[in-house]
């Protein structure tokens, strides 16, 4: 299967660079399975689709602000530190720093920018001397392994000294109101470096008339790193490995998924990177299974779905593990159809986008 296979054409005007004001005006364009029809709706609509035995799944992971700039040592045999007044002096250049997963013990994996310039040894810098970071190591998807020194309050420190990490293809600054808006409103967990972007569209008033429904919410937690925004670099889909995420899923949310499954009611996934979560934690026996760890699940056609029925989904990078899951889920061609029909009524694509829901 070629990774050409799952290319469009996107007009780039259509890539959204701003939220709706209302997130729940968002529009939805409603495609069936079954028949290989579509119609075009406004999320608003999404509460009455829903089925009353649905479980809805929602994934509660929170955006930390995980862009950090700073400076970069110049000397890197140089015992650089905050303690150390000569040290000053060789500090140069401006370092852009992604974290992408917590490692523990004050490590973590990054992406840097300039990334080839930046060598094992040297020392970064962010803030006035408020974090400090050394490299120590190479990943193996062009990421660094930079370790802090530890600070009781790193957390707090990131918060205030970082950025909102927004998507390359939004082409501005992130700017304050950024940081709840780039949230879904039952984000709990914080750990992604980019937003769930499916859950994005809900609010308050939207939960309250599911939940009015009598209808079921599950969280699970998965939180987003390079496997769900890592491009693909391989000619063949099959050849590309996906980088593993960190996720949780409760002993209550288990219960409500399994028993669900059991009676053959829908589950209903909010977003691919639930979507994975839950397949990842069922893929042995087809039910899930409570506890955490690194999904490191690729879907794309030719898989088989276990515990998803149905999926709320945004529209996607051309050629992107994103697409090729939802492909897998629907059908290669019926999606591309569906997403030429929506590049055609002027969608609005990406993470700050208008969605699908695919039943």
């Amino acid at each position: 299967m070629l990774v050409s296979d799952f290319d469009y054409h996107l007009p780039e005007e259509l890539i959204a660079q701003e939220p709706l004001l209302d997130r729940a005006a968002s529009r939805m364009l409603h495609l069936a399975r079954s028949t290989g029809d579509w119609q075009d709706r406004h999320f608003r609509d999404f509460p009455g689709l829903l089925r009353a035995d649905d479980l809805l799944v929602v994934n509660n992971t929170r955006v930390f602000a995980a862009r950090l700039y700073g400076q970069r040592s110049g000397e890197r045999a140089h015992p650089l530190s905050p303690r150390n007044p000569a040290a000053k002096e060789f500090l140069h250049g401006r370092v852009e720093v992604l974290l992408t997963k917590d490692l523990g013990d004050c490590a973590w994996e990054a992406l840097v920018h300039p990334g080839r310039k930046i060598g094992i040894g040297e020392r970064l810098f962010f803030g006035d001397n408020e974090l400090e970071a050394e490299v120590v190591g190479r990943g193996t998807f062009g990421e660094r392994r930079l370790r802090f020194r530890p600070v009781a309050d790193f957390y707090d420190r990131v918060e205030r000294l970082g950025h909102v990490p927004l998507p390359p293809y939004i082409g501005r600054p992130d700017r304050p109101e950024d940081r709840e808006r780039y949230q879904t409103v039952y984000a709990r967990e914080r750990g992604s470096v980019a937003a769930p972007t499916a859950g994005l569209h809900f609010t308050p008033e939207t939960l309250s008339r599911i939940s009015d429904r009598g209808i079921e919410i599950a969280e699970i937690t998965l939180h987003v790193g390079l496997g769900t925004f890592q491009p693909v670099r391989t000619e063949r889909v099959e050849e590309h490995k996906i980088h593993g995420e960190r996720f949780s899923i409760s002993e209550e949310a288990t219960a409500k998924i399994n028993a669900a499954v059991e009676k053959g009611r829908r589950v209903v996934a909010v977003g691919t990177t639930t979507v994975r979560t839950l397949e990842f934690a069922a893929r042995e026996t087809g039910r899930v299974k409570a506890g955490s760890g690194e999904a490191e699940l690729f879907i794309y056609p030719g898989f088989r779905f276990r515990v998803v029925g149905a999926l709320l989904t945004n529209f996607h990078l051309p050629k992107s593990t994103l697409l090729m899951l939802v492909s897998g889920f629907a059908g290669r061609e019926l999606v591309l159809k569906a997403y030429e029909h929506a590049v055609r009524e002027r969608y609005r694509f990406y993470s700050y986008g208008d969605c699908m829901f695919i039943e």
